[in-house]
């Protein structure tokens, strides 16, 4: 499942998600590195 993460206060990164931490952040993989991030919610429809 595809999934976006932020990594800091203006990168955000795109990959298949690997798994959830304890602490609410997700494990993304893009090609073959790995990235912890906070995940970014789901736009809602106007």
């Amino acid at each position: 499942m595809l999934r976006t993460i932020a990594i800091g206060s203006c990168v955000s990164i795109q990959g298949l998600l690997v798994r959830t931490l304890s602490d609410g952040k997700l494990v993304i993989k893009v090609d073959e590195k790995m990235f912890v991030g906070v995940p970014v919610a789901a736009a809602r429809p106007s």
